[in-house]
């Protein structure tokens, strides 16, 4: 069984997943759509690549404000978290992602990624850093 993570915005969803020794996470792609409320085929892909990779558990970024209130983004996401757990029958764990899309966009930079070519990749990097922290943080409890 492995761990799938996502880093939900309004127009794309970053996916990764977890080894099966659940210790490091992937990133595996980012699923597009055009409009924000379409996410019937968004909810499809991930059901999809839940089944690819055995997952038998979300986790799902939480977008807190910095003053660690819920916001806008943040209900969207927790719309988005009931809609999988129905979609897919799997638990979804929601997990504080402040700052990992500005994690994403440093390490990026770091690797020499070009500014053009950082938008295919900065939901996938997120979805990494929300799912490795999850993991991390799930080790230390051992």
């Amino acid at each position: 069984m492995r761990i799938m993570g996502l880093d939900y915005g309004s127009r794309t969803v970053g996916v990764a997943v977890s080894d099966r020794l659940l210790i490091t996470a992937q990133g595996v792609e980012t699923v597009c759509r055009t409009k924000e409320n379409k996410l019937r085929q968004t909810l499809a892909r991930i059901q999809a690549l839940c089944e690819e990779y055995d997952v038998g558990e979300i986790v799902l970024g939480l977008p807190k404000n910095m003053n660690n209130t819920i916001g806008d983004r943040a209900e969207k996401s927790l719309e988005f978290a009931e809609m999988l757990k129905k979609r897919t029958g799997l638990p979804v764990v929601m997990w504080d992602e402040r700052l990992t899309t500005v994690a994403a966009n440093r390490t990026l930079m770091e690797t020499g990624v070009r500014r053009e070519h950082r938008k295919e990749y900065i939901d996938q990097i997120a979805a990494v850093f929300i799912l490795q922290g999850y993991l991390d943080r799930n080790s230390k409890g051992k």
